[in-house]
């Protein structure tokens, strides 16, 4: 039945070893990835047959097939075993790494970083850390998901080029599989196994939904805003690295700019997520921080043959991205209502690796056509379109998700339940299943008492 310490008590210790692990399964699979991100082009550039436009294919075939096949692997793990499906999909990235490490020219690299496209395991490792947490801890534990992605990126857009400088492309490919190998043995032999196979629709895909999503007009801008970002990310990685050493910075050394760039940007939009966030600023920063995203690419048209110009515009576009990929998935879990979440961020996913694809393939073909400058003047137009299209957003309501269990309450009830919960100070929403035994409301955290809300469970008990 529902205790008062669902809503108060902290994890459990399966809890935490499910979350902790599953986030390292994140982290050493995303960790290989972003390494390649500041050296791929610099590297393939080299290989034979390589062109522009296939060397920006390469960088962004990765997202096409992610973005292709991210819901079906979803889809099949509420099927099939979680376990399974994510094994399944870390032995593809694994094949695909060692293809590509073992590739003599860049057609070798493409079908490679297809394949590890293919390895689509994002969906399924959700539904799994749903499957392993209670309700009132779930966004707790995809938070901590969520700082495992964002940490591995800083430290693999940092090591990337060292290890490039004495391995080589194949020494990435190679680490990356076996960084993939032992997120397989995590998921074997530290991951707990779940009980049952439950859906859930703060964490999955729900096919069903697919109508309701759409139809809403700031999930859509917010889906054409990370499309965006990711666009913009792949066609300058194309570009940047190659101008850096043009510029006199050889490849090995390029760690030496993104360190400081990557510590002093995320520092400086701290205070920003704070106004954001706590301040109830939310759609002001976010246009900001789009702004910032042309800003440093009208930079980049204009130094782009300087490497102090090229490292200031860096710092400003880091300082931007940074700023949206902390706002933009609050900015969903805001707006989608507390059932559709899941299928949400589903959707927001496949953009997002959708515009990695457009980006690299937009961005190779540009710089091969018409040269850098172009590349950055495509980045601006599409930051600048964001704007308009952001202009136009609700303003956010700061309302957090909850999920609570409804073991003790009937389905007759369940009307007379949701209008006393909602006569609760803080709580705004309230939507119940009770074929997934779970109520997903929408709470202003600075309003609701929670020792108030378990003292009222009880008593429904």
């Amino acid at each position: 039945m529902t205790q008062v310490q669902d809503i108060t008590s902290p994890m459990t210790a399966m809890e935490k070893r499910a979350t902790v692990s599953l986030a390292s399964i994140y982290a050493l699979r995303m960790l290989g990835l972003f390494m390649l991100l500041p050296v791929l082009s610099l590297f393939t550039e080299q290989m034979p047959g390589s062109t522009p436009k296939l060397v920006g294919l390469t960088m962004g075939i990765y997202g096409l097939t992610q973005a292709i096949l991210q819901i079906p692997f979803g889809l099949l793990s509420d099927r099939f075993s979680r376990k399974t499906v994510i094994v399944i999909g870390l032995i593809l990235f694994v094949a695909g790494s060692v293809w590509a490490a073992l590739a003599t020219d860049i057609y070798g690299v493409l079908i490679g970083r297809a394949l590890q496209g293919c390895g689509a395991i994002s969906a399924a490792v959700m539904a799994l850390l749903a499957d392993l947490t209670q309700e009132v801890h779930r966004t707790k534990a995809m938070a901590t998901i969520g700082a495992s992605i964002g940490v591995s990126f800083g430290v693999a857009i940092t090591l990337g080029p060292i290890i490039a400088h004495h391995f080589g492309i194949a020494g990435i490919f190679w680490m990356i599989a076996v960084l993939a190998a032992l997120a397989i043995l995590v998921i074997l032999f530290v991951v707990p196994s779940p009980e049952k196979i439950t859906t859930h629709r703060d964490a999955e895909y729900i096919p069903s939904e697919l109508g309701s999503v759409i139809k809403n007009a700031d999930l859509l801008r917010l889906n054409y805003g990370i499309f965006a970002l990711h666009l913009i990310l792949m066609a300058s990685f194309v570009v940047v690295p190659l101008l850096m050493r043009d510029a006199g910075l050889q490849g090995g050394s390029h760690w030496l700019v993104y360190l400081p760039v990557l510590v002093t940007s995320m520092a400086m939009i701290i205070p920003f997520v704070i106004i954001a966030e706590k301040k109830r600023q939310m759609k002001k920063v976010f246009i900001g921080a789009i702004a910032t995203l042309v800003i440093a690419n009208i930079g980049f048209v204009l130094l782009h043959g300087e490497l102090i110009g090229l490292i200031a515009c860096l710092w400003i576009f880091f300082c931007g991205f940074n700023l949206l990929e902390a706002t933009l998935p609050s900015l969903i879990s805001k707006t989608a209502p507390g059932d559709l979440k899941g299928t949400a961020m589903g959707i927001y996913s496949s953009a997002q690796f959708l515009g990695a694809f457009l980006g690299g393939g937009a961005g190779g073909w540009l710089y091969g056509e018409f040269g850098a400058a172009a590349v950055f003047m495509f980045s601006a137009g599409i930051a600048a379109s964001w704007i308009v299209i952001a202009l136009f957003m609700s303003p956010p309501r700061y309302w957090a998700n909850l999920l609570l269990p409804l073991q003790a309450i009937k389905p007759e009830r369940g009307a007379e339940f949701s209008k006393a919960l909602l006569a609760i100070n803080g709580i705004e929403e309230v939507r119940l299943h009770f074929e997934e035994n779970a109520a997903y409301l929408k709470v202003d955290n600075q309003q609701l008492d929670k020792n108030q809300l378990g003292i009222f469970l009880k008593q429904w008990q």
